[in-house]
């Protein structure tokens, strides 16, 4: 099987480069991303538990779905595929900001994305691929908030990186 290639960028967003994605994250090379946030008519927050065997943060949670980038794939495509893929469900996908993060992880990889943050809505419960992620559940913005601030070990580094910084894009009832 071919390793999936991540697409390099500068800090313009602007491509430079294709590279085998493990290879990105030892080098610490930035790299487009995204991340997908899914809410629902009451302000929820649809999380994934990452799955056990993933290379970094495994049964962490984490925002809706998050990966990386097809060359030639724009950034709502690839969110929306992607989103298919983990989750098992589609729905619209707006992009709301992006923004560049570096954070290295005990196993000598590093995330250095440029991370472009996407959020959709969708009443139903989703079809988890059990390959890709370990559970689910809806959460307040709040509840979130608070879950974080009590126990920030529970989640991805890039996801509170995130809640922080866009708290306010994504509190869409506040």
């Amino acid at each position: 099987m071919v390793e999936e290639q991540v697409i390099l960028v500068n800090e313009e967003d602007e491509q430079i480069g294709l590279m085998p994605k493990m290879e990105a994250h030892e080098k610490a090379a930035l790299h487009r991303a995204f991340s997908v946030f899914i809410f629902n008519s009451k302000n929820e927050l649809m999380l994934q538990q990452r799955a056990a065997h993933k290379y970094h943060s495994p049964l962490l949670w984490t925002n809706t779905c998050c990966s990386h980038q097809r060359n030639g794939e724009s950034n709502v495509e690839a969110g929306t595929r992607r989103l298919a893929e983990e989750m098992g469900f589609t729905t619209a996908l707006n992009v709301v900001t992006s923004f560049i993060y570096k954070v290295p992880f005990d196993n000598g990889l590093t995330e250095h994305e440029f991370d472009h943050v996407m959020t959709g809505f969708y009443e139903n419960d989703p079809v988890i691929n059990k390959k890709e992620v370990k559970s689910w559940k809806w959460m307040s913005v709040e509840a979130i908030k608070y879950d974080i601030s009590l126990k920030p070990e529970r989640y991805t580094a890039w996801f509170k990186i995130i809640f922080q910084k866009f708290y306010t894009h994504l509190n869409h009832k506040s």
